[in-house]
């Protein structure tokens, strides 16, 4: 029974890609994820940019722990520890979204 919904199919002679797990969480955490031909899309290009964010900022926050840690106070490392927490989860999906999409290698797509 159909709800007059028919899923998109590729035109002849294109291929639909691996579904491409989003750099962001879906209703209760779920992962997110976007089935594109081979050009991309709009949102395929807003995923790609978040990544890089979601990299960007792990990396200063690396940096801003590095400079904090000799001298932090406890309230200031469990502060820093849950931020470290999510800016690791996010890194580790757009590594995981990487290696799907490189066939094993996280490099820069």
């Amino acid at each position: 029974m159909s709800a007059g919904f028919e899923p998109a199919q590729p035109e002849a002679g294109q291929r639909l890609r691996e579904a491409r797990l989003l750099p962001w969480s879906g209703h209760e955490g779920k992962s997110s994820y976007l089935i594109s031909d081979a050009r991309g899309g709009r949102l395929s290009r807003l995923a790609d940019i978040a990544e890089t964010t979601q990299l960007d900022m792990g990396a200063q926050l690396l940096t801003h722990a590095e400079d904090m840690l000799p001298d932090a106070t406890e309230t200031q490392l469990r502060f820093l520890a849950e931020r470290l927490t999510e800016a690791l989860r996010d890194i580790l999906r757009v590594v995981e979204s990487r290696e799907r999409r490189t066939g094993g290698c996280a490099c820069r797509p």
